[in-house]
């Protein structure tokens, strides 16, 4: 378009403009003044070739933010934050950092799919309120999308969506993460769970694990956490459970802590024994969100769910009797009656779908006492053995707390280890300096020698019995005070 033809342009608009002014001052109120606003409304609409969206931070009856906006700050904050001039800065709950935003009246430029769009910061001021008990809270703020007429599909139907998804992942990176725990009682505003700041320092990088578990552990989580529309696609809920498994001290809890900060989830840590009943066990399971990891640590000791279904009869035959001598005694107290089809269902019945994003995870000493129906797959579809410290595990160690690589006690430490079952935490207590003269040559000489000791009981042990078995791991002999 020539010079000629814009000057020409802005002529007819500014006169058009001009007239509506006019019209606005000496028709308003009547019906002609009504239609001509309308016709030249109409007319700039054709010959503006761009559209505008406004997204108000309120509704017109709601006084709670509009979660559109609250996405479209957020997702703005990261583009304002490297080109905008003005800036403000907001604290927000729950969240580890400030977020900065544009200031009023700014205005910044986005691309997506080589589309340019603009966004542009407004505030009005209501003049409906002639009171107000805040300085600000007469001001109404709203951000305005531009773009032109031709990507409107595009911008409606894929960017919108984009911005909000973006917006939503950008909440979840900033809060601050979550450590739950059910309460006995309701509390504050009806709440079944209290919560603490999860702060744990646990990762997969500083787990004693062997390596190749790690690195299939690892794959396997990631791979979850980006399976949303795979689960969709085959119908299944957005859901994953962990059975960990193997004798205390072999970092059970700890690999919770490493999931939930690999993740970036909080944790739901369920006391099993303080749910009354299966309906208060639901109501817990649809107060949780998603992004979070619910754990039951050793399940086998939580509640009398361990018992294989023949055995259910004798016990009901016998609870009755039992019953009747608490009564008797005035000792009637209130128990759990969580039953194993109401934990069954919990995990993998029709109220599990109620979330997405949810992984279960199961913790316990003694697999062999867990109903089969509880660990199946599509329960527990992983089962993890966390077993004693090999020799890969205590290379792993040594260099996480000694900073030593090799050191020839190694080929000795082998050998040990190959002999006698010590779990990762017994080894960890010897690689920890206790006085400023320990350093990692006298540290690995003290597991040395605590190492051969058990190996001198574990023969004394084997030798003491009538028909002496070979050593397969199930023993555990411990190293000793360091």
């Amino acid at each position: 378009m020539s010079t000629e033809m814009w000057t020409s342009f802005g002529s007819l608009l500014a006169s058009l403009m001009f007239i509506l002014a006019m019209i606005n001052q000496h028709f308003s109120g009547n019906l002609l003044g009504y239609f001509l606003q309308r016709l030249i409304h109409k007319f700039l609409s054709y010959l503006n070739p761009y559209i505008e969206i406004t997204f108000h931070e309120y509704s017109r009856d709601s006084f709670d933010r509009s979660s559109a906006y609250v996405s479209i700050e957020r997702y703005l904050a990261v583009k304002s934050s490297a080109t905008a001039t003005r800036l403000k800065a907001n604290s927000v709950r729950d969240s580890e950092r400030l977020v900065l935003s544009m200031d009023d009246y700014e205005e910044i430029v986005d691309e997506y799919q080589g589309i340019k769009v603009w966004w542009t910061s407004g505030m009005t001021a209501d003049k409906g309120r002639s009171i107000s008990f805040y300085p600000r809270e007469n001001e109404k703020r709203h951000f305005v999308l531009s773009f032109r007429k031709k990507h409107r599909e595009v911008i409606v139907e894929s960017y919108l969506k984009h911005v909000m998804d973006e917006g939503k992942a950008i909440a979840v990176r900033n809060r601050t993460r979550k450590l739950f725990t059910n309460n006995k009682e309701e509390g504050y505003a009806g709440s079944v769970w209290t919560h603490v700041a999860f702060v744990h320092p646990a990762t997969f990088e500083t787990l004693a694990l062997e390596p190749g578990l790690k690195e299939e552990i690892v794959n396997d989580l990631l791979t979850f956490s980006q399976a949303k529309d795979f689960y969709g696609n085959v119908g299944r809920a957005w859901k994953r459970g962990y059975l960990l498994h193997g004798p205390p001290g072999t970092g059970k809890s700890t690999m919770v802590a490493a999931m939930a900060n690999l993740l970036e989830y909080d944790v739901y840590d369920l006391e099993l024994t303080s749910v009354e009943n299966n309906t208060e066990l639901r109501k817990l399971l649809i107060n949780t969100t998603g992004k979070s990891i619910i754990v039951i640590e050793d399940i086998d000791c939580s509640l009398d769910l361990t018992g294989q279904r023949n055995e259910e009869k004798k016990e009901a035959e016998s609870s009755n009797a039992r019953d009747r001598f608490k009564k008797a005694e005035g000792k009637d107290k209130k128990t759990s009656k969580v039953t194993l089809s109401g934990l069954l269902n919990f995990i993998d019945g029709l109220w599990s779908a109620c979330g997405s994003e949810r992984i279960f995870v199961f913790t316990t000493n003694y697999i062999e006492k867990l109903d089969p129906a509880l660990i199946r797959t599509g329960r527990m579809d992983k089962h993890i053995l966390m077993s004693y410290c090999s020799f890969e595990v205590f290379k792993v160690l040594a260099n996480k707390y000694l900073n030593i690589r090799f050191h020839e006690l190694f080929v000795r430490i082998q050998e040990l280890l190959g002999e006698v079952a010590v779990t990762p935490a017994q080894v960890v207590e010897y690689l920890i300096p206790k006085s400023p003269e320990d350093d990692g040559e006298r540290c690995l000489y003290g597991l040395v020698c605590a190492l051969e000791n058990a190996k001198v009981a574990l023969r004394e042990h084997l030798a003491a019995q009538e028909a002496p078995q070979e050593h397969g791991g199930g023993l555990n002999f411990c190293l000793g005070p360091v």
